[in-house]
Order: structure tokens, then sequence, then C-alpha cells
């Protein structure tokens, strides 16, 4: 869901910098592949702001990726009020550490594979699937970012095996991405192997982060969203369930030989 406010300062500044540029409707919709009745719905709000669209505007209008970083803006105001606090602990955190039994973490998924597991919502629509895809690739920039986190997951061996013939392609190349992230310095991936059937972390999947004061928060996924994890007594025992399913896990090397095997498996 678009932040509304947000949304309207997108579709203002997309029309001054149109009306700037001395281009019609018509005209600047052949410039972003786009008809001009396509244009003049976007700006007057009757179709939704489209990355594709507003990326070439930034392109053919020079803005330097402003309509970009106003759609993230709204995206990001639009985010459930739950997700809010623990995106906000994301951006700002030291590091991460992050446990999945399930499914391979949002941070490290591919677009395919990312796409895939939003489509499985059959409630929503197809350009919902594109918005939600579209926050999820964008928090992997931090990653990326020069004061980038020290970020640590921890993966059970069936998240990259948990899929049908028709998805052999997609985890190969998911696979793929987790062997080259984990060759980044600032990111370690470990799998608890199969041979592993018991222990404390398949509760669920949790998720903590460092700030800058040394603290602690976590957050605890759910079918109906999610909750941030501040209490000092409820933060000290995701940090042990941490330090039992990471000595479960497999060293870096070994992680990433036995994520290679599986990756050939599905070549």
């Amino acid at each position: 869901m678009e932040n509304e406010p947000t949304a309207e300062l997108i579709r203002a500044q997309l029309r001054r910098l149109r009306v700037r540029a001395e281009l019609s409707q018509e005209e600047f919709g052949r410039l972003v592949h786009f008809s001009g009745s396509q244009v003049s719905a976007v700006e007057l709000g009757h179709r939704p702001l489209d990355r594709f669209f507003l990326a070439r505007a930034d392109e053919v209008l020079g803005t330097g990726g402003l309509l970009m970083s106003l759609l993230k803006l709204a995206e990001r105001d639009g985010q459930p009020s739950w997700f809010r606090p623990w995106l906000e602990a994301e951006r700002q955190a030291q590091q991460l550490r992050t446990y999945q039994p399930t499914l391979v973490p949002g941070l490290l998924q591919t677009e395919n594979y990312a796409r895939a597991m939003i489509r499985t919502d059959d409630l929503i629509t197809d350009d919902e699937v594109e918005r939600r895809l579209g926050v999820r690739l964008d928090r992997q920039s931090i990653l990326s970012d020069p004061d980038r986190p020290k970020y640590i997951a921890v993966i059970e061996e069936s998240v990259l095996r948990r899929a049908d013939e028709g998805y052999r392609g997609l985890m190969a190349e998911q696979i793929a991405h987790l062997v080259e992230c984990a060759e980044r310095p600032h990111v370690d991936i470990h799998i608890v192997p199969t041979s592993v059937t018991m222990h404390v972390g398949l509760v669920g999947p949790f998720a903590l982060a460092r700030g800058t004061d040394g603290g602690w928060v976590g957050h605890l996924e759910n079918q109906l969203g999610g909750v941030v994890v501040d209490k000092d007594e409820d933060v000290a025992i995701l940090l042990s369930r941490w330090e039992s399913v990471r000595s479960e896990a497999l060293p870096r090397r070994q992680s990433v030989e036995l994520m290679k095997d599986v990756m050939t498996s599905w070549s």
C-alpha cells in the first residue's frame, strides 16, 4: 500500500518535471514507453505508481534518481505498523543475525526466488506482488552500503532442497547467490545439516539486530505479521536460542561446500 501523501508528492514532482522539460504527456509517454493516457493516469493517481515507469522517468528527466528515491520512501511509510520498527533496527544495525528453518532469509533472496515466494499468497494482486518484491530487494541494499552490518545467517539444509522439478533453475540460481554472498567478508552463512534432526530452533524463525549502542532487539515472524522483541529477558532468550542453533550448524567453509553440492544437484 502506497503512503498517500508521499505518493501525491511523487505525482506532483512528476508533473512539474515533465512540464519544465516542455514535454506533453504524449511526448513524455513515448520516451518512457508508455501511452499518453497511461502517463495521465499516473499523474492523476488513477494508476498505481510503477517502478519501471519512475525509473525511466528519472532517466528521461535527468532527476538524479529523485522519483525512485521518493517511491522507496512511500513504500517504507506504507509498511505495516508492526514491521516499521524492525526495518529501522535493520537499517541501523551493526550486526544482524537470522535463523530460518523454512525459507532463504529475505536479505539473501534472489529476485526470482522472492517473487515466487510472494506469489504463494493468492490473496494479493500482481501489482502488490511487484510492490512487495521491490521493498524486499531494496532492503538488501544494506548489505552493500559503506557502513554495512556484519550479517550472519543460519539456514536449514532442507531449505536448499525444498522445491519440485519445476524450480530446478530457480533453486540453482538462488544457491549460487548464497555462495556468492558467503564469499563477502561481512556475510557468514551457516547450514544446519539434515543429520541434525531435532533442536530448539525448529520452533520458528527469528532475527536479532545489534544497534550502535551495543543493545540487541529481536524480531519474530508469524502468519499474520511479526513482532519486535525488546524486553531484556525476551532478548536474552533469543540470544540463547541463537547460540544453540549456531552451534548445530556447520562452520563457514563446510557450509559453502555443502551449498555447492546442493547447487550441483539442482543444475
